[in-house]
Formats: structure tokens, C-alpha cells, sequence
């Protein structure tokens, strides 16, 4: 893990304009993945939002779920939908020849063509169960979060923990300000819950590190 990765005053316009995006709600149902625009959930009436989380949890309970806030900021820039700003600036800065040069060199690999990139905001509630990232196609080489809340405490949840063989969590890291956090690709992990008494949002910039552009 890299302590610093950005100049403070970098991390904290990308901190700021991370606040200010319109997210989507992000998680696993029936029919595979689900991206909502945050005004859809907020539409829903008290028994709706009750029924959708009761499905949520109940399919996290038993296999692969996750539940969060997400911007996906490469799908953006590439539609052309995103071309000014902070988040632009970065994503064009994240492909740059000497930052791929750089990652290269930091991970020993080579392979490293291309690195997507987005937005997530973990709230109370909010989760990511154990998986490894690994998807047949999709030329993932590493993951990586960079962590952008300036302040955060270990028992507000939202730890990114590392499993061993026996399910055990082997490590944890609390979100650090403007700290980077590289995984091997496949690598079990996981995010556990933010507790409902956690003072503001898990903010962070996530994505793959992977052998060609998609």
C-alpha cells in the first residue's frame, strides 16, 4: 500500500468533487447487476425500499453481494458524456504513458495497458462481500482503491479486508486519507459494512488495472 498518492491539495479536489457527483445505487438482484439513479431509490415508498433491502441482504447472506454508491468515470469519459473537470483531468492523467510506465515498474507487470476507473461512495449500510475480482475476459491484473475521506475510524466499518485460505480475515486496512491499495488479481477481499453510527460517507476512486482496453 502507497501512504500518499496525490499531492493534499490534488486529493482534495478530487475529495470535493467526489462529494458533489450524482450517484447511482449500485447491487447484485436476480437478474444480475443493477445500477439505479439515486432520485429512483428516493422515489420509492418506505415498503418498497424495505422489500428491495430485505432482497439485498437475503442474496448477500448466501453468496456475493455488494450495496453502494457508484460514478463509473471511465464509462463517462469514454461516451464523451464527461470532458472537463477534476475527474476527467484524473482519468486522462491514469492513462497517461508515465503513470502506466509507473504502475509498470510499482508492480513488476509489464501487461498493464489500460486502468478504468470509478467513483464510490460507501454509506451506513453499505457493503462489498468476498469475491477475487477475477472475470474470464476481462484482463484484470490488479485492482486498486485510492482512498479519498479525510477522516475515518476503524469501527465506522468500511474496512477493506483480505481473506486467507480459511475464510479467516488475515488483514484489514482502515480507509486512509489519500492512500493507494493495490490487489492482485485474483485475490479474495472483501468491504465490511458501514455501521449506521459512522459520521459521513467512504469515499474512494476504484477500478482495474488491466491488460487491454475493453
Amino acid at each position: 500500500m502507497c501512504r500518499i498518492f496525490f499531492t493534499t491539495d490534488a486529493a482534495q479536489v478530487l475529495f470535493e468533487a467526489c462529494r458533489e457527483l450524482e450517484y447511482s445505487v449500485v447491487f447484485q438482484g436476480a437478474q444480475g447487476a443493477y445500477d439505479v439513479k439515486g432520485a429512483d431509490i428516493g422515489a420509492l415508498n418506505v415498503s418498497q425500499r424495505v422489500e428491495l433491502t430485505t432482497a439485498i441482504n437475503a442474496q448477500a447472506s448466501a453468496g456475493f453481494q455488494y450495496l453502494f454508491d457508484s460514478y463509473r468515470i471511465s464509462d463517462e469519459v469514454e461516451a464523451g458524456r464527461l470532458t472537463q473537470g477534476p475527474l476527467a483531468d484524473f482519468f486522462s492523467a491514469l492513462n497517461a504513458p508515465e503513470m502506466i510506465a509507473g504502475l509498470r515498474a510499482l508492480t513488476g507487470d509489464d501487461r498493464i495497458e489500460y486502468l478504468d476507473a470509478q467513483a464510490t461512495r460507501y454509506r451506513p449500510g453499505h457493503f462489498l462481500t468476498v469475491h477475487d475480482d477475477h472475470q474470464p475476459g476481462k484482463d484484470r491484473l490488479y485492482a486498486y482503491v485510492i482512498n479519498l475521506t479525510p477522516t475515518w475510524r476503524a469501527d465506522w466499518g468500511g474496512l477493506l479486508m483480505f481473506l486467507d485460505e480459511d475464510g479467516h480475515v488475515a488483514e484489514a486496512f482502515t480507509p486512509r486519507w489519500n492512500a493507494l491499495n493495490i490487489l492482485k488479481v485474483p485475490q479474495p477481499h472483501a468491504v465490511s459494512v458501514v455501521a449506521p453510527f459512522a459520521r459521513g460517507a467512504r469515499y474512494s476512486i476504484t477500478g482495474w488495472m488491466r491488460a487491454r482496453k475493453p
